[in-house]
């Protein structure tokens, strides 16, 4: 087929969600039609170092990450500050990006950054919406101005953590707190609270992945829901879906979610009224819009035993490993695995086309 379109997927990165990424990767690559892209690979390693195409694609195959990477590290010249992504420079005609690196480097502005200055049309949101929908503790300030509902929380940080005991946060929101890093994903460095020993335990692991910590006001008997969201300016909801954890787990943890979800149970589509069907879809897409999000974002509900819903988290980069919601509320909703990922890359464009209209003219001093 002729001028098929030429992606660079990227994946892995410097976070807790490399093994993640690189997953999501896999899937997606398997996803796209290859009668209409040519793909090439982007490896960023766990120190954040752009691999070379060929190294990525070893490691995509299965080689030992570990051995390429130390093998690539030494052909590098790091007294060249463009040595970290000089290898992007190796192929050429290069026309859309497709960054799918979760957490820290992929999903809080970084990578978006680049690729704004290479100007490159790329899938997601842009540097400011990924880093607000990255940061809890922005999102849930964004999410009070546009009123859109979510759990009480106390910021914590390295300066006023002597001023918070248990007690102190018992008597403002109840016996069970949760604390959660305020740029992390997946459920890591996340801590259920009941008293002063866990929370000075959790307090302490938490802030191995942040200086920002929430302590969170729990919902009694939650249910979790989820909703996938597609689009720019007009964006798009999917059907809802349910995640049900064993009931001995706490909460929906890294390794239910990755290292063994056998005895997880996702409701896709979930069997819900239809007055909370209609307001979480409401919910969802305004804070889309309020946080200017654009391309994707899977956003996560807790529900009261009440039946009120809760805006827990926005998911601007989700994920799309084999048990990724994201995609699998699309196929439930009509939207094939292979269209999602077309529909992403037109996305992009539109993004990149609007964005090429706004003028960033000025004036020669004289």
């Amino acid at each position: 087929m002729a001028n098929k379109t030429h992606l660079a997927l990227l994946f892995g990165g410097d976070s807790s969600e490399h093994d993640v990424s690189k997953r999501s990767a896999h899937n997606i690559y398997d996803a796209m039609d290859k009668e209409k892209y040519d793909i090439s690979l982007f490896l960023l390693t766990k120190k954040g170092i752009i691999l070379s195409n060929e190294a990525s694609h070893r490691v995509f195959n299965g080689e030992s990450e570990d051995d390429v990477v130390k093998e690539e590290m030494s052909k590098l010249d790091f007294s060249d500050p463009l040595a970290p992504i000089k290898n992007l420079s190796e192929v050429h005609d290069i026309d859309v990006f497709f960054p799918i690196i979760h957490g820290n480097l992929g999903e809080d502005g970084t990578i978006q950054g680049l690729l704004r200055l290479l100007h490159k049309p790329y899938v997601g949101s842009g540097i400011l919406e990924s880093a607000m929908g990255f940061d809890k503790d922005i999102t849930k300030k964004m999410l009070n101005l546009a009123n859109v509902r979510n759990t009480n929380y106390q910021l914590i940080t390295p300066d006023n953590k002597d001023e918070w005991s248990y007690a102190k946060l018992q008597a403002k929101f109840g016996d069970v707190i949760f604390l959660k890093p305020a740029n992390q994903g997946s459920s890591v460095g996340i801590h259920k609270i009941t008293n002063e020993k866990e929370f000075e335990d959790g307090l302490k692991d938490a802030f191995r992945y942040d200086y920002k910590i929430l302590a969170e006001q729990s919902i009694d008997g939650p249910e979790e829901l989820e909703i996938s969201i597609l689009g720019n300016e007009k964006p798009i909801a999917s059907k809802l879906g349910a995640i049900r954890v064993p009931k001995q787990d706490k909460f929906y943890t890294y390794d239910n979610k990755f290292v063994d979800a056998s005895q997880v149970i996702f409701d896709i589509p979930v069997d819900v009224s239809t007055e909370l069907s209609d307001e979480i879809t409401d919910m969802a897409l305004r804070a889309y819009k309020a946080l200017g999000l654009k391309g994707m974002a899977r956003i996560d509900f807790l529900v009261s035993k009440d039946d009120v819903p809760y805006l827990g988290e926005v998911n601007t980069l989700p994920g799309f490993t084999n048990i990724s919601l994201y995609p699998q509320l699309w196929e439930s909703s009509g939207i094939s695995y292979t269209e999602l990922i077309d529909r992403l890359i037109d996305l992009a464009y539109a993004e990149f086309d609007r964005q090429s209209n706004i003028i960033h003219d000025f004036k020669p001093l004289s």
